[in-house]
């Protein structure tokens, strides 16, 4: 069954067999779908849209339901509409993302593939983000079964837009600022995949994955975790340093904001700090960026922060020369 062919070949992503897994995850689909529900049925008093042929239709049509998505009118009213969504309606949204597995490796995924499912994960990102079902997705795992997109490498379009999307599932759960969020995610491999897109991904993609890493890192758990290890750290900032130099290359003020945030939370772990004034970037030091940066002002003074940071607790001989604590 090709279904199970797909899941089968991406079993080292979960820590047990994708197929019992995958029967797990539908029973959790349907408590989700439960809390959907009674959600929508709290806040709009019922509504049903049957189970017929032509409600069990493809997510394009899916999505129509919560348009407009990326509306700046009416975002709520984009996810309450997701609500609508049944059991058997949000795990044909789960198949439409499982059914492509096989196009990622080898990669041979079409733009027409790509848009499908990607219609898909937009609907699932209404579900991540909101309150009263953000529980019941991470319950599900459901954040698992994107992370094969993560590890895609081709760089065509269909697949940038494939990874964009799956980042934007994860960025919208990071956004809310929930120690569940944190605590699911550290649990995953959500860091190196972070990593390796922000090494070689897109603009906006290495952006967004920039921006998880930094929610990340904002989380007192998330920070202590990072730095916990050498590996962890030097991992982090060597691939934020690389950015540096790439950015001193090809300027992207919006990228670089996240950059320094990041830099300038690990500064905030002594380990890291000390570490940090042996590996920061000259470019972040200097001038390199005072063009990128002139109107930017929250950047300009977490840099100053970030030098300031550094500079606390050094000590210097005659020469200005730094000498390790004593």
């Amino acid at each position: 069954m090709k279904l199970d062919a797909a899941l089968h070949r991406f079993e080292v992503h979960v820590s047990r067999s994708l197929k019992e897994y995958f029967s797990e995850m539908s029973l959790l689909l349907a408590q989700l779908s439960d809390q959907l529900s009674a959600a929508w049925d709290r806040q709009d008093g019922g509504g049903d849209l049957g189970t017929n042929a032509a409600t069990k239709i493809l997510p394009l049509h899916m999505l129509k339901l919560a348009v407009p998505l990326r509306s700046d009118e009416a975002p709520a009213k984009a996810c309450r509409n997701v609500y609508k969504l049944r059991g058997e309606q949000l795990q044909l949204l789960m198949k439409e993302i499982v059914n492509i597995y096989p196009s990622i490796n080898p990669p041979t995924l079409t733009a027409h593939q790509s848009n499908r499912v990607c219609n898909a994960l937009a609907l699932l990102q209404c579900v991540a983000s909101h309150p009263e079902t953000r529980s019941a997705f991470l319950a599900a795992h459901i954040p698992l079964f994107l992370y094969p997109f993560l590890h895609t490498v081709s760089k065509t379009r269909p697949f940038e837009y494939l990874r964009l999307t799956s980042l934007g599932v994860i960025g919208a759960l990071v956004k809310t600022d929930e120690q569940e969020v944190i605590n699911f995610l550290l649990t995953t491999e959500i860091i190196p995949l972070c990593l390796r897109i922000m090494e070689s991904g897109s603009e906006l993609s290495k952006t967004v994955a920039t921006f998880i890493l930094q929610k990340i890192l904002l989380d007192d758990t998330g920070l202590a975790y990072i730095c916990q290890t050498y590996e962890r750290f030097s991992h982090v900032a060597m691939i934020l340093g690389k950015m540096v130099l790439q950015l001193s290359k090809e300027p992207s003020a919006r990228l670089l904001k996240h950059v320094v945030r990041c830099y300038l939370r690990l500064s905030d772990n002594p380990r890291a700090r000390e570490a940090l004034r042996q590996c920061l970037p000259d470019q972040l030091k200097d001038t390199t960026f005072a063009q990128v940066l002139k109107d930017d002002t929250t950047t300009k003074r977490w840099l100053a922060q970030l030098v300031k940071n550094l500079q606390e607790g050094q000590v210097t001989d005659p020469r200005g020369i730094p000498l390790p604590p004593q």
